[in-house]
């Protein structure tokens, strides 16, 4: 039971995440949503960490994992959140939730067998990812006989960058699910989550800041709150509901694109073609089924 609550908490935290910060970059724009909700991570998972106890000592190889899943996680999370300020949420969500299949991939580029399940789950991903991707290009290429400068021409172009967007994020993720799997072997999960908030402190909202350039609306700000807290807390129901049962988990979890989708289509009315519906289904069965060969 726990690992059914914790993944389904995950995956209700990271579909809200998600579809307020397509509101929110919409609003202030994708750089300063990040930089809102890496300061409401750092202030929530702050105190989490402090709490969690003395540090175990922290070696070069360790440091470097903390580093590298600060750095891609904070590239990951400022394209996702470009991606969804163009395109749309279900297409993105589903595009980004192939993280852990490019972090099975690294598993075994780092010495971990696959199996054949896993190979062929993975082809499935990439099937799914195709499907996506060319009902993308090919709403753009029908709009190309349209008139320059038109609605229609923008909206397709729009799409297909937002494809680009997302599975630019998915390969940034895939690193920092691999880097940060690698820290929390040793560290608290609130400290091993920790990295990223402070590195998107740091590298974001502080240049926006000095620059003048960091925007916030006051209809966002609900909404920043809401993905940082949302961010935080889903990671940390996923750690608990996987110290009963990582598979089950994991899958519950990783159906956070499928629950973005339907909440999308009832809240911003998003209509997905035939072509994108089946892509972005053979994604979610692919790393539902990916978790269960590896779980």
């Amino acid at each position: 039971m726990i690992a059914i609550v914790g993944g389904l908490t995950a995956a209700i935290c990271w579909a809200s995440a998600n579809l307020a910060s397509a509101r929110s970059s919409r609003m202030i724009g994708s750089s300063s949503t990040v930089g809102w909700m890496m300061l409401v991570g750092v202030l929530l998972a702050g105190p989490l960490a402090i709490a969690s106890g003395p540090l175990p000592p922290i070696t070069g190889t360790l440091a470097i994992w903390l580093a590298l899943s600060g750095v891609t996680g904070v590239a990951g999370l400022s394209l996702v959140y470009r991606g969804l300020s163009l395109g749309k949420v279900g297409v993105v969500t589903a595009l980004v939730s192939t993280e852990g299949a490019i972090a099975a991939v690294l598993s075994v580029v780092g010495g971990e067998s696959m199996s054949l399940a896993v190979a062929a789950t993975l082809c499935v991903i990439m099937a799914g990812i195709g499907l996506v991707g060319l009902a993308s290009g090919d709403a753009a290429k029908a709009a190309e006989g349209a008139e320059e400068g038109s609605v229609l021409a923008l909206a397709a172009a729009d799409e297909r960058r937002a494809v680009l967007f997302g599975i630019a994020a998915a390969l940034c993720f895939g690193v920092t699910i691999y880097s940060s799997g690698q820290a929390g072997q040793v560290l608290p999960p609130f400290v091993a989550v920790l990295p990223v908030r402070v590195v998107g402190v740091v590298a974001i909202l502080i240049p926006l800041a000095l620059t003048g350039r960091l925007r916030l609306a006051r209809p966002a700000v609900p909404l920043v709150i809401l993905i940082g807290a949302g961010e935080v807390l889903g990671n940390a129901a996923y750690v608990w509901g996987a110290r009963q049962s990582i598979a089950i988990a994991a899958v519950l979890a990783s159906q956070f694109a499928a629950v973005a989708a339907v909440a999308a289509f009832f809240i911003y009315r998003e209509r997905l073609s035939t072509q994108q519906r089946a892509g972005i289904v053979a994604i979610c069965a692919g790393v539902a089924a990916l978790t269960i060969a590896r779980g």
